[in-house]
């Protein structure tokens, strides 16, 4: 069993990539994509003989042959050294949002070092690959986004017990006043305490392999030829969605292979139908995107942000809402794949964009009696 030390650099701007690095992956990596040394030395900027040199270092190291070395040939992989790349993707996909979280509590921390006068704001979020763009971004403007990843009714937990000033969390975009959404929020958000503020739209669907060789168009054909599905956690807004999906389809939970099997993220997800484990998961168009996966939409949603009322002229939520409605965050966030700005940093009621309150008026005391005598 090998052992692992991790470490961290300080720089001027931080790479999108929420890997953390390794020499020995990314060698890998490289002669995967490139088909040989030469070209994998090029991409990697370094001279062949020194990729070449770390490679045997490495071999030593592992104990195991990693390159496939036949004269007149392109180099591959052996089976070890593709089996050790393809688990330490999932592992690092698994981890992303705890490696996310860790590295913007490292930046918060330091930033109060730098900047005095720079906002620092906490939010716990159901994970999406916007959220850390838009850490990026608002970092520029001097705010601080201290982003924990957890499950929507995680998130809205944690922010009613005062661990965090906002929270994450997603719905469809009409959803049903008493459907399984209803029953996983309403109780956690009180209309006139809560108001939400606009972030997103985006879209969930059937992650699958490139080119869809199984021709998985739905849930129901899924279930059907009994392909292998990864699922996400309970608390998750994705597994409320998924078994809302499943209601509208007129399936039981149990007809999916695989509903028990779960992972932490939509990039969990993804890498799991990418090594091949998993024939079909659900998740975000982002993450299926980002690995060249296949994708199949099944539904449109919108990720809200949610603070308390008390909470929104705080300067550092309205940092935030400036940056959201600004122009440029608008134009990036349109580049993500599957995702469009939705009331981008609008202060919206509960009431006016979910359901789940209206309920039937209450009948007046004359109503009531004239009821009781026709009786």
């Amino acid at each position: 069993m090998r052992k692992i030390a991790l470490s961290y650099q300080l720089s001027a701007q931080r790479e999108r990539d929420t890997l953390i690095r390794n020499q020995l992956m990314d060698l890998l990596q490289a002669v995967r994509s490139e088909g040989s040394i030469s070209a994998a030395a090029r991409q990697l900027g370094l001279s062949y003989r020194h990729v070449w040199g770390l490679l045997k270092e490495w071999e030593l190291t592992v104990g195991q042959p990693l390159i496939i070395w036949e004269r007149g040939q392109s180099a591959q992989l052996t089976p070890f050294a593709d089996k050790l790349l393809w688990t330490e993707r999932l592992a690092q996909a698994r981890l992303a949002p705890q490696i996310e979280a860790l590295r913007a509590e490292l930046e918060r921390t330091l930033a109060l070092a730098f900047d005095e006068a720079s906002h620092v704001l906490s939010l716990y979020a159901s994970h999406d690959d916007a959220l850390p763009l838009l850490q990026e971004h608002a970092a520029a403007d001097r705010l601080h986004l201290d982003i924990r990843f957890c499950g929507s009714v995680d998130a809205i937990r944690a922010l009613n017990e005062g661990r965090s000033v906002l929270a994450g969390f997603h719905v469809r975009e009409q959803p049903a006043a008493d459907g399984l959404a209803a029953q996983a929020y309403r109780a956690l958000l009180q209309p006139g305490q809560h108001k939400l503020i606009g972030f997103a739209r985006r879209t969930q669907g059937l992650i699958v392999a490139p080119g869809n060789p199984l021709k998985i168009d739905s849930l129901r054909r899924a279930a059907h030829w009994r392909a292998r599905f990864v699922n996400r956690a309970l608390g998750t807004g994705t597994r409320v969605l998924l078994d809302e999906l499943l209601t509208d389809a007129d399936l039981k939970p149990e007809q999916l292979s695989g509903y028990e099997r779960t992972e932490p993220s939509h990039a969990a997800v993804a890498q799991a139908v990418a090594s091949g484990s998993a024939d079909v998961g659900l998740g975000t168009e982002a993450s299926a995107h980002k690995l060249g996966l296949g994708f199949v939409p099944l539904a449109q949603e919108n990720y809200h942000l949610v603070c308390l009322k008390s909470a929104l002229e705080q300067p550092a939520v309205r940092a935030l809402r400036e940056v959201l409605a600004s122009a440029g965050w608008k134009t990036l966030l349109g580049g993500v794949p599957g995702c469009a700005p939705q009331h981008s940093g609008d202060v919206l009621s509960l009431r006016e964009v979910l359901p789940w309150w209206d309920l039937p008026p209450r009948k007046t005391r004359a109503q009531k009696a004239s009821f009781s005598a026709s009786r």
